[in-house]
């Protein structure tokens, strides 16, 4: 560009729009293209025992393990176990990740009144949404040429690679165009990330319900995980799924697109509610209304974890069965760290362990929606009342702890009723036990989103997310590539005592709330000193 030439509006849209998204893309790209090689790079160690390869086959065999993590293709190839051992994972990590880009560039900048001056200008509103939509399928497009990359490199067969990236790129494409698509119907950013987050949670489990019972294995051709299954990489390699992934990913962006051209500025094809009687019983006060405003995207995820832990609890009678009539390879699974996986205490609580993960992204999505609402200034008459900005902040820590707390309840609650209509044995006290042995790693993930909203607002999200998700990562990489121990004591995850087969440990417990409550007030201190943001 010249110098003195005015940049085009339609290139300066679409700066604007990659700028939004590319650290946290750099950071999926960079994790989708990790953890395969991790994998891949630890599958000779792994299968050199022929006795340990035959456990591991006569195990993903079992139509509880297919249902978890998918029907196993190649094990005896290092692509295929890599496919089996983390594809299901990085997909959906990539389809959240672009979910939430989508709604937050789209309808959150649209709602906070960043796109008004933008508007009136040359630039049309599809324009716009458009090019916002190409800046975020940028980055499944990278993650999945990244995790071919990855797989040539590590020596697999080359159209697995292919197939398997390409994949997952097609997979994040969709959830992209499904994400633009609802943040167009509908004229808030909750209410479309919610519906896109619907979405991904009801394919997830399309497909595991096809893949755990063969009789309905037709349901895996209706969602886009199912489609990524049957595309069978380093097995038949078939290409007609992702095809059909792709048409559906075209259609539903056509279908954004023209949603934008139809709609008006700021509102959405669904006009939002109005005319209704006033709600007033719970605007009397602070802590009433942050409560208030909890409750439905908390119900929201309380049916995704509810339905993926009865789930479990369905399961858990048919996987525990199993490796008690395989000693040889429940002995190998207590080598590897994972004892009283034979018995229903020591599987529940494994998979337990595991609900810090979506608990902790909860409570890192609520502070970082607190932090939206500052920004979009919908906070701005309430901080100029006589309500200290303390009593704010607290009213809600404590409605997002409460959710967090409900939210481990019912998974507990749910493995609980699984495992009770199955003939388990777990008593209901035991698994709430193992559920809410979770919360001190949630406390700390709510401890570091609060330090992030007093003293970097725009990482709340991020920041949030460190303890949970990205203990677990920690957790699995140090265990991978057999990192030193005091690498993998780092993660919060290994100081989890396996509740309900043993008893909790309460002085981690204790150490790990006292520095969640020690972040708490950090960020406190920080939120109390700074501006508003807006």
């Amino acid at each position: 560009m010249s110098a003195g030439r005015p940049a085009n509006p339609a290139t300066a849209v679409t700066g604007v729009a990659v700028r939004q998204v590319r650290r946290g893309g750099l950071l999926v790209v960079g994790l989708c293209a990790g953890l395969p090689a991790l994998v891949a790079a630890t599958y000779t160690r792994v299968m050199a025992d022929p006795a340990a390869a035959g456990s591991i086959g006569r195990l993903a065999a079992n139509p509880a393990i297919r249902t978890l993590f998918g029907e196993p293709v190649a094990l005896d190839r290092a692509g295929g176990f890599t496919v089996w051992r983390v594809g299901t994972f990085i997909a959906v990590l990539l389809a959240a990740w672009a979910i939430l880009a989508t709604t937050r560039i789209t309808r959150g900048e649209e709602d906070a009144g960043r796109w008004a001056l933008l508007l009136a200008g040359r630039v049309t509103l599809r324009a716009t949404v458009a090019r916002h939509l190409a800046a975020v399928m940028i980055v499944p497009v990278a993650a999945g040429a990244a995790v071919t990359s990855v797989l040539l490199l590590s020596g697999t067969e080359p159209a697995g690679a292919v197939v398997h990236g390409a994949g997952l790129g097609v997979l994040g494409l969709f959830f992209v165009a499904a994400a633009g698509l609802a943040a167009q119907v509908f004229p808030a950013r909750a209410t479309a990330t919610g519906t896109a987050v619907a979405v991904l949670g009801a394919g997830l489990l399309a497909r595991m319900v096809g893949d755990g019972l063969t009789e309905l294995g037709w349901l895996r051709w209706l969602t886009p995980f199912g489609l990524l299954a049957l595309s069978e990489p380093y097995g038949r390699n078939r290409v007609l799924p992702l095809l059909l992934l792709l048409a559906a990913a075209a259609v539903v962006t056509g279908a954004a697109l023209a949603a934008a051209g139809r709609r008006d500025a700021g509102g959405g094809l669904v006009a939002g509610p109005a005319g209704r009687r006033p709600r007033l019983s719970s605007l009397t006060s602070v802590e009433a209304f942050a409560a208030r405003r909890l409750l439905r995207p908390l119900t929201g995820w309380a049916l995704g974890v509810g339905a993926y832990y009865l789930l479990i609890g369905f399961t858990t009678r048919s996987v525990t069965g199993f490796l008690a009539d395989n000693p040889a390879l429940a002995g190998q699974a207590a080598r590897a760290g994972f004892a009283g996986l034979d018995a229903v205490e020591g599987f529940a609580a494994t998979l337990f362990a595991l609900l810090a993960v979506p608990v902790g992204g909860f409570v890192a999505v609520r502070l970082s929606a607190f932090v939206a609402a500052e920004n979009s200034r919908h906070l701005t008459l309430l901080t100029a009342q006589p309500i200290s900005r303390l009593r704010l902040l607290a009213a809600e820590l404590a409605a997002t702890v409460g959710g967090a707390l409900a939210l481990v309840t019912v998974a507990g609650v749910a493995v609980w009723a699984g495992l009770a209509a199955t003939g388990g044995r777990l008593g209901l006290p035991a698994a709430l036990a193992g559920a809410w042995n979770t919360l001190p790693i949630v406390l700390l993930s709510l401890g570091a989103a609060v330090l992030a909203t007093g003293w970097a607002p725009r990482a709340a999200a991020l920041a949030g997310s460190l303890p949970a998700t990205g203990g677990f990562l920690l957790l699995v990489i140090a265990e991978s590539a057999g990192a030193p121990r005091w690498v993998r004591q780092l993660s919060p995850f290994a100081h989890l005592a396996p509740v309900p087969l043993t008893a909790v440990a309460w002085a981690a417990t204790l150490i790990m709330t006292t520095l969640a409550v020690a972040l708490v007030a950090a960020g406190a201190a920080g939120y109390r000193r700074r501006d508003l943001q807006g």
